[in-house]
């Protein structure tokens, strides 16, 4: 017994081996540092956000509805079933590192027609005595059995394992790593979906508020744009205006109910994105007013320099994992170049009778191995090792790339987050200037020492200085929630800290698991 069972411990004690190549982080693709220079004159507010999205949107409206969408929106409910469903792929996979044990009972009886049999039975017997006295032996004897239906009975318990594959080279565990890996990628994918969702909300519902407000400017224009018809046209008929100055007057307005119009159909669809983004009806009261009632509600990010935490973006952690399953295939690949043992063992109860199932008699076994090693497969294997290598060259350059643009993504960002206060506080002047100025010249136009064409002039700078206004305070929110979401947001809470160390799943593995 124990000549077996050496060789066996020895056999299971070689199965931790992996012929994995050994995976170590690729250099980030990009500078240490993000850029600097007079558009990045904030670049040090570029940090690693220890907050949540609460932290960053402050307005109690936005919250409530990115609240809603966490429990609606389809892609989450999507992201989840993507999870649930690799998840399980992995348990699958990892069970081919354990022995399939099955038991197996069988009753069975079987019945056949049996024809008419005769046979000839040797009956002599020696003859007594002597002489003429003595008698004779008998001779043969003809003996028939008639036919009928006969039945056999047999009865039978196992319990076995069969064909477990000794992992020697590390074939099934490679490719446990795989499944496993791909699990975590597509969490962090999930993270990505959702980080995703939150910063299309916050800009959609930053969109809506503007929008909101270039109508009611528009509206407010067009309002004032009639009174100014109505004051041309009566000075027209007392002979103090022209034609053309009423003509001027009515474009103002036409201007104006144009974009009322499109402002109105703009402010629909806005509701419609956030409503579709959101997966449920939005009350009326989680609407914004106003691109002036939010845009203040928007926190700054707080202040770090190093690059690094791109490392842990969901979607950096995503290509990162694929790259790790890519990895472990080359192992499995050339494992597939090495002999394969699998090992069959059973252990058996069999008897004619149910009754003698469970004696002495009745027990029986079988134990068994396989080996088979690749002679000649027309290259299948050595293509199925390129295959494997070329793949993971792929998701290296995938993982560089997604480096590459989540460091450009930030960069943008920043640079609008260098440039945009000085840009506000110059359309805001610009607005106070040309109110101011538009005051002046209708009071003067009114008195009748200021021509009427100035003073249109001076109205349209003022319309367009208000919608610039607007879309820049458009802007300055829509700044934060790119900010939030290019540097990760919330979802790098979850995230370990180090360039070196691993990234960490939103949810821990399963019990069990190896270690990635």
């Amino acid at each position: 017994m124990r000549k077996i069972a050496l060789p066996l411990l020895l056999s299971v004690g070689l199965a931790g081996c992996s012929m994995e190549p050994h995976y170590q982080r690729p250099e980030p693709p990009v500078p240490p540092s993000w850029p600097v220079g007079d558009a990045y004159l904030r670049q040090s507010e570029a940090a690693l956000p220890s907050v949540t999205y609460r932290d960053i949107f402050r307005d109690p409206k936005l919250q409530a509805i990115i609240e809603e969408a966490l429990a609606n929106n389809r892609n989450l409910r999507i992201a989840a079933a993507n999870i649930a469903s690799t998840l399980a792929q992995y348990h699958v996979q990892r069970a081919s590192l354990f022995p399939q044990v099955g038991a197996e009972a069988n009753a069975g009886v079987a019945g056949a027609h049996q024809p008419a049999t005769t046979t000839i039975v040797n009956t002599g017997t020696a003859g007594t005595g002597t002489g003429a006295g003595g008698t004779g032996g008998t001779g043969l004897t003809v003996v028939t059995r008639p036919g009928g239906f006969s039945t056999n009975q047999n009865y039978s318990v196992d319990l076995g394992v069969t064909s477990w594959e000794l992992d020697l080279f590390g074939r099934v565990r490679s490719l446990s790593h795989s499944a496993l890996d791909q699990y975590f990628a597509t969490e962090a994918a999930a993270r990505a979906t959702r980080l995703t969702m939150v910063g299309q909300i916050a800009t959609t519902y930053f969109q809506l508020a503007a929008d909101n407000s270039l109508l009611a400017i528009a509206k407010a224009t067009a309002a004032n744009a009639q009174r100014a018809v109505t004051l041309t046209n009566a000075r027209l008929v007392g002979g103090v205006s022209s034609r053309i100055d009423l003509r001027e007057a009515q474009t103002i307005l036409d201007q104006a109910r144009s974009d009322v119009a499109d402002q109105t159909t703009l402010v629909a669809q806005d509701r419609n994105a956030l409503q579709l983004l959101v997966g449920a009806p939005i009350p009326d009261t989680l609407i914004p007013v106003s691109i002036e009632s939010v845009d203040n509600l928007v926190s700054e990010l707080p202040a770090g320099l190093n690059s690094t935490i791109l490392l842990r973006r969901p979607d950096v952690v995503e290509a990162e994992y694929q790259l790790r399953a890519a990895n472990a295939r080359i192992g499995a690949a050339r494992a597939a170049f090495f002999p394969t043992i699998s090992l069959t063992g059973l252990l058996g109860l069999a008897s004619s009778t149910l009754t003698g199932l469970f004696s002495a008699n009745a027990f029986n076994f079988h134990a068994g191995a396989n080996a088979s090693v690749p002679i000649f497969d027309g290259g299948a294997n050595r293509g199925n090792l390129a295959f494997a290598r070329a793949q993971q060259e792929l998701f290296l350059a995938q993982y560089e790339q997604t480096i590459q643009t989540a460091f450009r993504e930030v960069s943008d960002a920043l640079a609008r987050r260098g440039t945009i206060q000085a840009q506000f506080a110059a359309q805001t002047d610009l607005v106070a200037h040309s109110q101011d100025a538009f005051n002046l010249s209708q009071e003067r136009y009114r008195i009748g020492i200021e021509e009427f064409l100035n003073t249109l002039v001076i109205q349209r700078t003022l319309y367009n200085s208000e919608q610039s206004l607007i879309r820049t305070r458009l802007i300055r929110a829509t700044n934060l929630a790119d900010l939030y979401q290019t540097l990760g947001g919330d979802a790098l809470i979850e995230a370990g800290a180090g360039q070196n160390q691993a990234p960490t799943p939103l949810t821990p593995p399963p019990p069990g698991s190896p270690t990635p």
